[in-house]
């Protein structure tokens, strides 16, 4: 996917008719759209996109206060770089082909209740099988971290320090953040590591944390599907992704009187202000 955002930037760049700052703004909206795409969609090539997902996107933007400008350019963007992949026959449909950019309402994130968290994270724990031992400790973790779906797949076995409870999670922009582990979640990953993880691979060498039943590293793809799976035995009606348990963390740390300022450091936002927004909605 990297591939063919790569070869559509350097192609604008190319081209005479883009100003210096426009082709700054398409590497940049692009940029976030990709990241996006990466940690908040299923998707694996750019034909998985759907206008679903674009809305959500765009729904996102909305979430973080942009002013509508700024989102009806960066849906540009996107609108371009999907008539490029279809030109180029990388995709047989252009998703965004009626998505309009919409009048801008200032919307916060939809968290779980504390109720509905504490089904969801229970519901693997009926069993244990391997499968059900890494799920139990997989969503604790996202929560109890806050960690982006990028990140806990990418999650390697020494960045664990069960000594002093502490994940060691790499953030894109190239910094290291500790994240601490509660005692609940530490038991789990225990339990993972001692009797589910060696049920999973045979490779003692295996440097990732989270594997899936091959013994190879979990994928985006694995872990929508796990946590779409437990929200239904959960009973959970409302529409649950990796980053659904993201936002319940912020916006349940900040409940319990965390201030904003570590709830950043703890989420790796490199702007206070996308941080906010949980503050603000715990103010209604």
């Amino acid at each position: 996917m990297q591939t063919h955002l790569n070869r559509f930037l350097e192609s604008i760049e190319q081209q005479n008719r883009y100003s210096q700052n426009t082709i700054s703004a398409y590497k940049n909206d692009l940029g976030q759209f990709y990241n996006f795409v990466i940690d908040s969609t299923p998707a694996s090539t750019w034909a998985d996109i759907s206008a679903k997902d674009i809305d959500v996107y765009i729904q996102d933007l909305q979430s973080k206060s942009y002013a509508s400008s700024t989102i009806a350019r960066k849906i540009a963007a996107v609108k371009s770089f999907f008539a490029d992949l279809q030109d180029q026959k990388v995709t047989t449909k252009n998703p965004t082909l009626k998505v309009e950019s919409p009048r801008v309402q200032k919307r916060t994130p939809q968290p779980l209740t504390l109720e509905e968290v504490d089904r969801l994270l229970k519901a693997p724990r009926n069993k244990s099988t391997p499968k059900n031992l890494r799920d139990a400790a997989l969503l604790s973790v996202l929560y109890s971290t806050g960690m982006r779906v990028s990140e806990i797949v990418s999650l390697k076995f020494n960045e664990l320090d069960m000594s002093k409870g502490v994940l060691h999670c790499d953030n894109s922009d190239g910094q290291t953040r500790d994240l601490p582990l509660e005692e609940e979640t530490m038991m789990l990953l225990q339990k993972y590591i001692d009797r589910g993880r060696p049920g999973l691979t045979r490779q003692s060498e295996q440097e990732y944390l989270f594997l899936n039943h091959r013994g190879q590293p979990l994928t985006r793809q694995g872990l929508w599907l796990i946590i779409k799976s437990y929200a239904k035995e959960a009973g959970l009606t409302t529409p649950v992704t990796p980053h659904t348990l993201r936002h319940s963390f912020a916006s349940h740390k900040i409940g319990e009187g965390t201030n904003l300022q570590e709830v950043q450091q703890l989420l790796g936002h490199a702007n206070i202000s996308t941080t906010q927004i949980y503050a603000q909605r715990n103010k209604k």
